[in-house]
């Protein structure tokens, strides 16, 4: 007989998905029936309703999607099983299928075109999209003529950019930096435009490349990384390397991947769960910094946090 839940409140149906997860092998799925969704879709979760005689405790899909993330789970297609029922599939993910557990002897390609991490397609994520490209609307995109992204990596944010500027970009002069040679050489291949320039270089050691000012300086994901002297480089990029008037859009994950999926909270070490102390510590540093230094500061996002600064005249 399927699980079938009717008003049980939510930490009672957690509890017993869990403990079936508990002795479910990673690709497992796990299957119960719930009121269907659309049987009263503008309710808020907890509504009670009746359908066929049978209370029920109503829960949109986005309920129980959020509920499956939090369970380390996909949730599959679901099936209408029943008058007013739904039969929900959660298949339980392999943590192992991460880039950030996998061990590579090259440290400088743990991100490269061979790495688990290429396989991501950051803009492919609606959460990332819709946050990015606030951000670039944020620092008033058109009018960044020269533009510096550090952890380019193959060049998400560039293509991003290219899609958002239109013609402008032929205007644009664009610089990426990565100490990956395989990300460098497949972004290589997406960007053959004369007006993009391509460096493989550790961060740390920007000053060897002797690359002048910025209008907009970009990093996604990368500033934190081990390895990087955050604070130094911050400070460094706003002497040296940005404009009087230039704008800056920094990208902090708060996410994890995951055998295909984006999992929400940061993860830090010797943590088995999401914990983010270290995250909105270095969000309010630099929020802090740049608003000392003159900056207009916001902040938005969910799976990454996008913090955008633009000089205050």
């Amino acid at each position: 007989m399927p699980i079938v839940f009717t008003r049980e409140p939510m930490h009672e149906i957690m509890a017993l998905l869990k403990e079936r997860l508990l002795h479910a092998s990673p690709g497992g799925i796990i299957s119960f029936e719930v009121v269907d969704p659309d049987r009263q879709a503008r309710a808020y979760a907890g509504t009670a309703i009746t359908v066929e005689g049978v209370q029920y405790l109503h829960r949109g899909y986005k309920a129980w999607t959020d509920l499956a993330e939090l369970l380390m789970c996909r949730m599959l297609t679901p099936e209408r099983v029943a008058v007013g029922r739904v039969r929900l599939h959660f298949m339980k993910l392999d943590s192992a299928d991460s880039f950030h557990s996998t061990a590579i002897e090259d440290k400088r390609e743990k991100y490269g075109a061979a790495s688990k991490f290429a396989a991501i397609v950051k803009h492919e994520e609606p959460a990332f999209v819709h946050t990015f490209l606030h951000a670039l609307a944020r620092v008033d995109l058109v009018k960044r003529r020269r533009i510096l992204d550090l952890g380019i990596n193959t060049g998400d944010e560039f293509d991003l950019i290219r899609t958002v500027a239109g013609d402008i970009f032929e205007e644009m002069d664009l610089v990426g930096i990565d100490h990956s040679m395989s990300a460098i050489e497949t972004a290589q291949v997406r960007f053959p435009e004369a007006n993009v320039q391509l460096h493989v270089n550790d961060i740390n050691a920007i000053d060897a490349l002797e690359l002048g000012r910025f209008d907009l300086i970009m990093s996604i994901g990368t500033l934190q990384s081990p390895g990087i002297a955050f604070k130094p480089l911050l400070s460094k990029l706003l002497q040296h390397y940005l404009k009087p008037d230039g704008a800056i859009i920094l990208g902090f994950p708060n996410a994890r991947w995951m055998d295909g999926e984006l999992i929400y909270g940061a993860k830090a070490p010797n943590y088995a769960f999401s914990e983010q102390s270290l995250l909105y510590k270095d969000v309010h540093y630099c929020k802090k910094y740049l608003q000392q230094k003159r900056f207009r500061v916001t902040l938005s996002g969910k799976y990454y946090l996008f913090l955008s600064a633009t000089r205050i005249k």
